[in-house]
């Protein structure tokens, strides 16, 4: 498995991108996953491009933003273009989007036809560009249940449309994380990986509270010390070289704990290995 780190890590962080890309190169991560955020902000600095950051030996695994499958079409298709445009100077493969931004449960039959259509045509324009695009796992969007999920995908029935599995939130709808990710693996383009303390204190990943500077960060724990067991889920992914993923870290001691992770990733990779 090619792991990367995510720059949204940093959003409250006086760091440079160069910083962050030194700092992984060292400690072998494979690749950085830049917030759609950053990566519009770095457009005035031309230094940093896709080759800059494979001579530092490492790729931008996804782009990560949020592309609007309601409210105005042409902003809508502004906002597509500028995504794509952008992973096509990084020479990444992936966009990272949201399903919408209102539960599955709440979507009308007439507002989700217009929804799967907008990202029909989405997938379209990106598919163009050869690029994919991964619908996250995620609570408050069309692809918050295993059931709306599958659905999601034989809605808008596109090659490009692929799942950014973030196994938290599956594991937050009820379903086993493992079963699910037999259903749907022909599926996933990108893995995300994060646990929480206890289910109760799952609210402390609602995006107003991960992006507020003086948000709440207990309950956040390192991977393996959380309430999901990822000793159970982690061997359906370490077995795929191919599979990429990211450590997806809102909490503090940034750099400590994706440390921490990745050598417990590094260790249940070697176990796997010696048992395989």
């Amino acid at each position: 498995m090619q792991l990367s780190i995510c720059t949204i890590s940093f959003r409250h962080h006086l760091v440079s991108l160069e910083n962050i890309a030194e700092w992984a190169r060292c400690h072998d991560f494979q690749g950085i996953e830049l917030w759609g955020v950053h990566a519009r902000g770095l457009e005035t600095q031309p230094q940093y491009d896709a080759k800059w950051i494979k001579d530092m030996g490492l790729s931008i695994s996804m782009l990560s933003d949020y592309l609007p499958i309601v409210g105005d079409a042409r902003d809508a298709e502004e906002k597509c273009q500028h995504i794509c445009r952008l992973a096509n100077y990084w020479e990444t493969s992936k966009v990272r989007t949201f399903a919408g931004h209102q539960a599955s449960q709440l979507v009308d039959v007439k507002q989700r036809k217009t929804m799967t259509h907008r990202l029909h045509k989405i997938c379209c324009y990106a598919a163009d560009l050869g690029l994919d695009v991964l619908v996250e796992t995620h609570p408050g969007t069309l692809a918050d249940t295993p059931n709306s999920i599958i659905q999601l995908l034989e809605e808008v029935n596109h090659p490009a449309l692929k799942l950014n599995f973030d196994t938290l939130h599956v594991w937050e709808a009820g379903e086993d994380p493992v079963a699910f990710h037999r259903r749907v693996a022909h599926c996933i383009g990108h893995y995300h990986l994060k646990n929480v303390r206890s289910r109760d204190q799952l609210n402390v990943f609602s995006p107003d509270n991960v992006y507020s500077p003086v948000g709440c960060r207990y309950g956040m724990v390192p991977l393996l010390e959380g309430a999901m067991d990822y000793h159970r889920f982690l061997p359906e992914v370490l077995k795929n070289d191919h599979a990429t993923a990211s450590l997806e870290w809102f909490g503090n001691d940034v750099k400590q704990t994706l440390l921490g992770d990745k050598a417990a990733l590094d260790s249940v990779q070697r176990h796997i290995r010696m048992h395989s």
